[in-house]
């Protein structure tokens, strides 16, 4: 079986406790998950099938949309509400809805992140999370990520109180955080924050009305009808140019062979999605090393 299975992950799971279900499930060992979803938040998560797993670093690629609330006035040990207070400092006075979209509007496009100490990034050869737990707080790497849009979901002019909340939606590049998001959201408006809730809404160019859950995936295995819901692997490589073949120069491609760049190569593409008949066949990129000249960085036919 390949493919992409849009599968909807529940709060109070990891990925990996999807994959593993899913391996159970469909009584098959190759499957992937296509990034890290946090335990506390539900969303869609695209599972990779067979010859799918090849492709999961492309569907990670390819952005994510999330729906999230941020909570003004106390920050947590987390940067979610699993954590315990951090600091806390009572709004003073009202906050306009003219400054939280200044805010929002400040943090489109290319920001720099610090992935927070309770998150899966490896520092040393071991999680931060790990460092955490141990009470332990170390130096992390900064990141550059993307926010393509961030928009308010929130149609009030004036938000009041001791905390305040509003919801949010941002549609991102991979490696961003939202939690660490929404404290710099909070550090922006001049209080501590942390996000309260997320939903991932959309992941590789999968949404919710596609995604089915683990309850579902089971009924639709006994009734053998699994393929009803699958999506083509070739639905991962979607964002990538193509560049399209006859059979013959395919026997060249799928042996994995360097080749020529050819007049057909799509214009400044880098890396480029090799089909024939609308068959995905590898992906081919700029050798490094030779000029003129284009190798295969995956090959995927049979």
């Amino acid at each position: 079986m390949d493919g992409i299975l849009p599968l909807w992950k529940e709060k109070g799971m990891t990925s990996h406790d999807c994959v593993f279900k899913v391996r159970k499930i469909l009584k098959m060992k190759k499957v992937g998950h296509t990034g890290t979803l946090d335990p506390d938040v539900e969303g869609v998560l695209p599972i990779c099938l067979g010859r799918a797993t090849k492709l999961a670093e492309y569907i990670m690629n390819s952005g994510k949309v999330y729906e999230g609330e941020v909570t003004i006035g106390f920050s947590t040990t987390t940067e979610d509400a699993s954590g315990e207070i951090l600091e806390q400092q009572p709004v003073q006075s009202s906050i306009s809805r003219a400054n939280i979209l200044s805010v929002l509007q400040s943090l489109t496009g290319e920001i720099t992140q610090t992935p927070p100490m309770y998150s899966a990034v490896k520092v040393n050869g071991k999680r931060l999370y790990e460092y955490a737990r141990q009470g332990i707080e170390i130096e992390r790497p900064s990141r550059k990520v993307t926010i393509h849009e961030l928009e308010l979901l929130d149609d009030r002019e004036s938000f009041a109180g001791e905390t305040i909340q509003f919801s949010f939606r941002a549609a991102c590049s991979k490696g961003t955080y939202i939690r660490t998001l929404a404290v710099m959201i909070g550090e922006r408006l001049g209080y501590p924050a942390h996000m309260s809730k997320l939903v991932r809404t959309s992941s590789g160019g999968f949404s919710e009305k596609q995604c089915v859950t683990l309850d579902e995936l089971r009924q639709l295995q006994e009734k053998e009808a699994v393929s009803s819901i699958l999506q083509p692997f070739e639905r991962g490589v979607d964002h990538l140019p193509k560049w399209t073949i006859n059979d013959t120069l395919a026997k060249k491609v799928m042996n994995g062979s360097v080749l020529d760049i050819p007049a057909s190569w799509p214009e400044h593409a880098k890396e480029t999605a090799v089909f024939e008949e609308g068959t995905l066949l590898a992906i081919y990129k700029l050798h490094p090393d030779k000029p003129g000249k284009v190798k295969p960085v995956k090959v995927l036919a049979d």
